[in-house]
């Protein structure tokens, strides 16, 4: 009956004689004396103990049928969803010009029709609710707020088709929130927006470079004034997108958060990003990132995730990283009714997985379902957090979604560092 085989351990850098047990399969983390450890690896712990560390996930009595756990994991998790989630592209137009748009180079004035959006109603209520589950939908853009008349026509339309069949049914959105302001919200809570994520790119000089308007006016006043006035009626999830040459810079959007009196507490964890290339290509330019385990983006992800943490924002907790791919009752809807696996995939046609029309086709062998199900995947403590990683790095590395994107350099990195992190803020 040994530790598990998804954990790691490390000495205690601030109290001697004392190891760090983590699981990266339940996020538990816990501080053990150097003779409780030793009695673990000799088996030798009492009853009581090793009860603490199998609630923990930091005991297995079996490696054997963990490992098989593990491994029928996500089939388990397929066959028990009650839930569909869908991210629904509304529109490609857009009120800002960021030059690193990831849909910059066909981004165009083009929205979701009515009759795409009445099949995408008609598909939703037959094919999830209609088979007993709730629906989350996630607006997304260009700008999705830019189409508001199609975003109620379909919360409004899902809302009723939900209650009508005993289920529930809320959205999110992805926003750049120049025009979230206490109005809209006020007129999108009852139909059941639940949160929206928002950008903000570090200080108000860069993101005013990296995110004008059209007109090329600067938007970080106007967002920064419309979250001060709707955080507390609505969940914000605020991020930013960073380069390898500016993300030192990007702990200024939060103090210019708490500046404006922003709580803090009562925001949604805040999730930093590296600039990607767009879609569909590949961008040469060494400031987009295309691999994880690049030692500047270890270094800037624990350093932003440091500085969040010091003023009092929350982060994303270190839960199992599934990649939505991997999920059967998670879709994405393009605008024009094609469906896809991931909104990062849309830039390449021949990943779309079928139509609303026409439903969804076989795609296990062009995304590498199951890709991590091999033995070095399973053997792996840090599978919990990857699950073979993400499938758009192997798609514009290597042209084919055909491999894992190993993340084991990443975590080899930055795992200690961050679970020390939530410790020293008291998570």
């Amino acid at each position: 009956m040994p530790l598990s085989r998804y954990m790691i351990s490390f000495p205690d850098p601030a109290r001697p004689d004392t190891v760090i047990l983590h699981s990266t399969r339940k996020s538990s983390t816990v501080r053990v004396s150097q003779r409780l450890y030793a009695a673990a690896l000799a088996d030798e712990l009492g009853d009581k103990e090793r009860d603490t560390l199998r609630r923990l996930l930091l005991w297995t009595d079996d490696l054997t049928a963990e490992r098989e756990e593990m491994a029928g994991l996500i089939d388990h998790t397929n066959a028990t969803s009650t839930t569909f989630a869908a991210t629904i592209v509304l529109t490609l137009d857009c009120n800002l010009a960021c030059p690193y748009c990831f849909e910059g180079h066909f981004r165009e004035n083009i929205a979701m029709s009515e009759e795409t959006a009445a099949l995408l109603i008609e598909y939703v209520t037959r094919e999830q609710l209609g088979r007993g589950r709730d629906v989350e939908l996630r607006f997304y853009g260009g700008e999705p707020l830019m189409a508001m008349p199609r975003l109620k026509q379909i919360a409004v339309s899902l809302g009723k088709a939900a209650a009508h069949a005993g289920r529930k049914f809320s959205f999110t959105m992805v926003t750049n929130a120049t025009l979230l302001t206490p109005a809209v919200v006020a007129e999108l809570l009852p139909l059941g927006l639940t949160s929206a994520q928002i950008t903000l790119d570090g200080t108000e000089e860069i993101h005013n470079r990296q995110r004008p308007f059209v007109s090329g006016k600067g938007s970080f006043a106007l967002i920064l004034a419309n979250l001060k006035a709707v955080y507390r009626d609505i969940l914000i999830k605020p991020g930013g997108n960073y380069t390898r040459e500016n993300y030192r810079e990007f702990s200024a959007m939060l103090d210019a958060m708490l500046e404006a009196g922003i709580d803090p507490a009562i925001m949604g964890p805040v999730q930093f990003s590296p600039i990607l290339p767009k879609s569909g290509k590949i961008d040469p330019h060494a400031a987009a990132c295309v691999a994880s385990s690049e030692p500047w983006l270890i270094e800037a992800g624990l350093h932003l995730r440091g500085e969040t943490l010091k003023r009092g924002f929350a982060v994303e907790k270190m839960n199992m990283g599934v990649c939505m791919i991997e999920i059967a009752n998670s879709l994405v809807v393009n605008h024009d009714g094609s469906l896809y696996k991931c909104p990062a995939l849309m830039g390449w046609p021949e990943l779309s997985v079928g139509t609303l029309a026409d439903g969804v086709g076989d795609y296990r062998e062009s995304h590498c379902l199951d890709v991590w199900k091999n033995d070095e995947c399973l053997d792996c403590a840090y599978l919990p957090l990857c699950f073979g990683g993400c499938r758009l790095l192997s798609y514009m590395n290597r042209g084919k979604i055909d491999g894992v994107e190993c993340r084991k350099a990443l975590f080899d990195a930055s795992l200690v560092q961050m679970v020390l992190q939530d410790l020293n803020a008291g998570r």
